[in-house]
């Protein structure tokens, strides 16, 4: 995958005229459509207040995740560590919330603004393994475009 002929497409995303949401959305289902082995897209925004992650938009199978504790599965590690994750194989992962039974790996991103975590981008896949450091970097750029919705 060539991910470098992704990212003027995600710019394009967010310098559209519109709503955050929207453009969340958009992004989510152009990655799913275009990443083959990205089968779930999703974001998810920090509370701070309760320490929870709340479910932004996303594209897949629906979830019953829509709030998760800091500290719990994946995402909630994340929302602690502040650290990518990359998980090769969920059924490995002691901490892990299963979404469903296709889902066979996955990785999650933190999205920082002014140097906070606000919250993540998660993305799931029914194939094992497939993630690669290229995912992770354009990821990160993914992000930090997003990062331009909430300054």
């Amino acid at each position: 995958m060539d991910f470098e002929t992704l990212k003027p497409e995600i710019t394009k995303i967010i310098a559209e005229e519109g709503n955050k949401d929207k453009k969340l959305l958009k992004i989510c289902q152009y990655l799913h459509d275009t990443i083959p082995y990205y089968n779930w897209v999703g974001f998810y925004f920090a509370q701070q207040e309760t320490k929870t992650l709340h479910l932004g938009p996303y594209v897949g199978a629906p979830t019953d995740h829509t709030v998760i504790p800091f500290g719990k599965g994946i995402c909630g590690q994340v929302a602690e560590s502040n650290r990518n994750f990359v998980v090769p194989d969920v059924k490995a992962q002691d901490n892990y919330i299963a979404c469903s039974l296709t889902v066979k790996s996955e990785i999650v991103v933190p999205l920082f603004v002014n140097g906070v975590n606000i919250g993540q981008i998660d993305i799931d896949s029914h194939v094992i393994d497939p993630f690669t450091d290229q995912d992770e970097r354009f990821l990160e750029f993914v992000n930090e475009q997003v990062a331009q919705l909430f300054e």
